[in-house]
């Protein structure tokens, strides 16, 4: 059975903390990845109560990206906040959804977090360039519960 201890290597989440600082880089918006072992219920609801409780939804802008990871449940799920969600397509965090997939597939979890990472954040950067007045609001660090 799979647990976040060892759903990523301390080198791969590494890597993960460096895309997301990447993708931020051009941008006011703001990613996140959460990882947990299992959840109960919906896991758009479980993404939602998560992004509440990192205080995602504090940000300036409105436009931070939960990437949320229910390890052994097998399930993942991607939460934008309102500021995000009014710009992109209906189906723009599907087609993220099925980049991250491909990879989680095959089992290169890493990757498939990185490049979601990267699609979200070039999403962030068309919609919400970076400005001189822009600070880090969140933390680039995955959180784990």
């Amino acid at each position: 059975m799979a647990s976040i201890e060892k759903f990523l290597s301390s080198t791969e989440e590494q890597a993960i903390v460096e895309a997301i600082r990447l993708a931020e880089l051009d941008t006011s918006g703001e990613i996140r990845v959460h990882i947990e072992n299992t959840f109960k219920g919906d896991v758009t609801h479980r993404a939602l109560e998560v992004f509440h409780m990192l205080k995602m939804d504090n940000t300036r802008l409105r436009n931070a990206v939960l990437i949320y990871v229910a390890v052994e449940d097998k399930t993942f799920a991607i939460y934008g906040d309102k500021g995000i969600n009014t710009v992109v397509a209906d189906n723009f965090w599907d087609a993220i959804k099925e980049e991250i997939l491909f990879y989680f597939k095959t089992g290169d979890f890493k990757q498939g977090l990185v490049e979601g990472i990267t699609k979200a954040g070039a999403a962030l950067k068309s919609y919400f360039p970076y400005t001189d007045d822009d600070t880090n609001e969140l933390t680039n660090e995955i959180s784990k519960g």
